[in-house]
């Protein structure tokens, strides 16, 4: 099973949840072989599981990057940019690495494609090739297979892969929808998340556009070629207010998103895993002084501890009440991945 993440905004905790729901589920499932894609330009969620801000995550990550064969989906990219039309062989592996070998609190059955800032670079050169004219080749199709054919040639070696992305709608963000069987949707309690909702819905099926001069240009006509579409499988309010939760200012936008996503559930329940959306949207409090430990230190939430933390020569102390929910919350979102 191959889950996308993915809201068209940025701030909504999107690698923070991935890093904490991907590590959790590695444990909980230690009898699977689980492949992590990095095709956020930034590469955080690839600098938390190679260390962390404690554990030199970036410098790690630098070092893929300076490789004489780059290891991270830039490198790839690279590859594939070079023969992007030509039949290319390669192998995933070497573009892989283990985190576990640069950060033992990530369990050793998670693989990664790490981040790299030459995506956004590169973003350029994709596009253009993705609008070349050339006589029988869908240009747009083949490279927006690129990830799918990446996933492809593992030979399903994967059981679950997890694929974290840009908040922008850029071509390597395609790459990663195109490639998923479900998305995972992390939202806020703010207007922009109502309106990102809506442009999710939009962007990625084709619904609700503006006028229909734009429909041979949607993104949804590749996925029509591909057979079948993204099913949006959990829907996660994020960062919801530790002190005023949902009956407050804050719930009556949560009740407006709930009921965009009830819409679109009543009309278009193919484009969904669940049919009650009491099953398929959770909401999460605000991970806290016990985020920024976990993500400072590249630790999961079941592994973090309580008592005090060194940042950087500060102590910052965690207690059980800061601690439990994280885990609790976490741990429900894992219940409801296969």
């Amino acid at each position: 099973m191959i889950y996308t993440v993915w809201n068209n905004k940025g701030g909504t905790g999107k690698t923070s949840l991935s890093f904490q729901i991907i590590t959790e589920y590695a444990q909980k499932n230690a009898d699977k072989h689980i492949l992590v894609i990095d095709l956020c330009p930034q590469a955080n969620l690839s600098e938390l599981l190679l260390g962390g801000l404690i554990g030199n995550g970036g410098e790690n990550l630098s070092h893929l990057s300076k490789d004489e064969l780059r290891r991270t989906v830039g490198g790839y990219f690279d590859c594939r940019i070079q023969s992007t039309f030509n039949a290319v062989k390669f192998s995933p592996e070497d573009f892989l690495c283990l985190p576990s070998q640069y950060n033992d609190k990530i369990p050793s059955n998670v693989e990664l494609l790490a981040g790299d800032r030459l995506v956004e670079i590169q973003a350029t050169a994709l596009s253009a090739l993705a609008n070349t004219q050339l006589p029988g080749v869908d240009a747009r199709l083949a490279v927006t297979s690129w990830i799918k054919e990446f996933i492809a040639e593992t030979n399903e070696k994967y059981d679950t892969i997890f694929i974290d992305t840009n908040p922008s709608f850029a071509i390597h963000t395609q790459m990663g929808i195109y490639a998923a069987d479900r998305l995972l949707v992390p939202i806020m309690a703010d207007d922009s998340s109502r309106r990102a909702i809506i442009n999710l819905f939009t962007l990625v099926y084709g619904l609700n556009l503006p006028d229909p001069i734009y429909e041979n240009y949607q993104f949804a006509k590749l996925l029509s070629k591909r057979g079948d579409v993204p099913q949006i499988h959990l829907v996660i309010r994020n960062r919801i207010t530790q002190y005023m939760g949902e009956a407050s200012a804050y719930g009556t936008v949560l009740n407006t998103i709930r009921d965009e996503v009830q819409a679109m559930l009543n009309r278009n329940p193919d484009l969904f895993t669940f049919g009650n959306l009491d099953d398929g949207m959770i909401s999460v409090k605000d991970f806290g002084t016990t985020g920024v430990v976990a993500f400072a230190e590249g630790k999961p939430f079941s592994q973090l501890g309580t008592g005090n933390h060194n940042l950087g020569g500060r102590i910052t102390r965690i207690n059980a009440a800061m601690l439990t929910p994280c885990i609790e919350i976490i741990d429900e979102i894992v219940s409801k991945i296969d």
